[in-house]
């Protein structure tokens, strides 16, 4: 279910500049002040808590828990309410509110975050398996060629510059497991980890991996900008300081 769909969301980027304030963190890629990581992780939430029959529905309102905190770690919730407007959606959004607030209102029941995984294990590198790339995906794939720099798209050494790219993220991962980043995409747990191609500091691409079936290798087929890449991982966790990975 789409929130879209769900409710009315009158004024939806003031409400999403009110949760910033509330949640602080970095929201917006770049220079710019569009919260635009916030709006994608309000609508993917709310379609996993909305999956996992995790909306509240009360008599007269429905909530769901953003899995988002206060500077003071309150947990926060979205609000709707039933729709005055007659052939709308049945719900309009109040807004954003802390579980402090929501009880001084007469609340007392508050539903459960989003479940992303169920084996922690997922979410760290093995450093036993080893990475193998399809060239044949992430060089013959549009989408995924005009990913790559373009020196290194019209470099006849490109496969040369990815298996080296790869080898030192590797290396990366092996002195600290939390160079590869956990993501949520389509109902599955990848890892992510930097691709540097004209710096060796800098990541230009996070290459996405899953494990074999059998346990033992890592596939990595799609390259994602470091942009889609964060949106991707902040669904599950705010980043550690620091990380390769930024806004």
């Amino acid at each position: 279910m789409n929130l879209f769909q769900f409710a009315h969301c009158a004024d939806y980027d003031g409400k999403i500049d009110y949760l910033a304030f509330l949640s602080p963190e970095k929201w917006s890629h770049g220079r710019r002040n569009d919260n635009d990581i916030l709006k994608n992780y309000i609508a993917h939430t709310f379609m996993k808590v909305y999956d996992e029959h995790k909306v509240l529905f009360l008599r007269n309102c429905c909530l769901f828990n953003t899995g988002l905190f206060t500077k003071f770690y309150e947990a926060i919730y979205a609000v709707f309410s039933l729709n005055s407007v007659p052939n709308r959606q049945t719900w309009f959004l109040d807004g954003f509110y802390t579980q402090f607030q929501l009880a001084g209102l007469g609340i007392d029941e508050f539903p459960k975050r989003a479940d992303y995984f169920d084996n922690p294990e997922e979410l760290v590198f093995d450093t036993n398996c080893e990475i193998i790339p399809q060239y044949s995906h992430i060089f013959n794939d549009e989408e995924n060629f005009f990913r790559i720099p373009r020196p290194v798209r019209e470099s006849p050494t490109k496969t040369m510059l990815f298996d080296g790219a790869i080898k030192r993220a590797k290396h990366m991962v092996d002195a600290n497991y939390r160079v590869a980043v956990p993501q949520y995409y389509r109902n599955r747990i990848q890892l992510l980890i930097p691709i540097c191609l004209m710096d060796e500091n800098l990541p230009d691409l996070a290459l996405v991996l899953n494990k074999n079936p059998a346990g033992n290798q890592y596939l990595g087929h799609t390259c994602l900008t470091l942009s889609m890449a964060y949106n991707n991982a902040r669904l599950i966790a705010k980043l550690d300081p620091g990380c390769w990975l930024a806004p």
